[in-house]
């Protein structure tokens, strides 16, 4: 565990590297970490500390990311090498389909 400080944020992160894929627990962790944090180092004119917790992932080809503020929890996974075109296909097929359920379009607009 590391912390942080960026200035312009006027924030404390606490940065946790793990091996493995993203678990639960790490999360539960890391909101243990955070009140404390905010108690013992915060200053008044500071924003509440943010936690990241970068996970290495079982593929060499990927890694997570995981950040947790107010038991609020984004995971994001990026790669570290260029991934096959077919898969970049597919995510960006899959990216596509997920925004299409989320947004609502009228149907005179091309799908």
């Amino acid at each position: 565990m590391r912390k942080s400080y960026n200035r312009k944020l006027k924030r404390l992160f606490a940065i946790d590297l793990k091996l493995g894929n993203f678990r639960h627990k790490y999360k539960r962790q890391m909101e243990l970490y955070l009140p404390w944090f905010a108690k013992y180092y915060q200053e008044s004119d500071e924003q509440p500390p943010q936690g990241i917790i970068l996970c290495t992932g079982n593929k060499q080809s990927s890694d997570r990311i995981a950040i947790t503020r107010q038991n609020l929890i984004h995971v994001a996974e990026f790669f570290t090498v260029l991934p096959l075109k077919e898969l970049l296909q597919a995510k960006l097929q899959e990216a596509i389909a997920i925004a299409r359920r989320r947004l609502p379009y009228s149907k005179d607009e091309p799908s």
